[in-house]
């Protein structure tokens, strides 16, 4: 928590939760970014497909131009670590990838979008995300690397 930023953080998740809202209120689709990709993936000819793509577009220009006008909202660049990483960050997305399939979801999905609607099987998966993720953090930083 040494980096703690209360400001952007609110308003990032002011931003999910209207752009989740538009999207289900405006269209009547859940914001599951992983879904929209998968569906997209899956059946690239289907008539959701323009949306999905026109989606997918935004959050990637989103990023860059956000990073163009302030690159500290983007975040610290994972390649200045080292190369090294890059293997990790490929097992890990693909981890995930596998995850939210299994999971029929991901977290936007499941943390933002079903836990809004009541939703106890989304409430699981969320509480299954949350510990994993605080445990690999433990793991990695605590007991492979033997810091304190």
């Amino acid at each position: 928590m040494v980096d703690f930023t209360p400001v952007p953080a609110l308003l990032g998740g002011v931003l999910i939760g209207l752009g989740a809202s538009v999207l289900l209120l405006g269209g009547g689709r859940i914001l599951g970014v992983c879904g929209i990709t998968g569906s997209l993936l899956d059946n690239p000819s289907d008539d959701d497909a323009g949306w999905r793509r026109a989606f997918l577009i935004g959050l990637v220009f989103t990023g860059l131009a956000g990073s163009a006008f302030s690159p500290a909202l983007v975040g610290v660049p994972v390649l200045a670590e080292g190369p090294s990483l890059v293997p990790m960050l490929v097992v890990g997305g693909l981890l995930v990838g596998f995850g939210t399939r299994m999971a029929n979801g991901c977290t936007s999905g499941h943390g933002v979008c079903g836990i809004a609607r009541g939703s106890a099987r989304s409430l699981a998966a969320t509480a299954t995300f949350m510990v994993t993720g605080g445990l690999t953090v433990y793991v990695v930083h605590h007991v492979l690397t033997g810091a304190p």
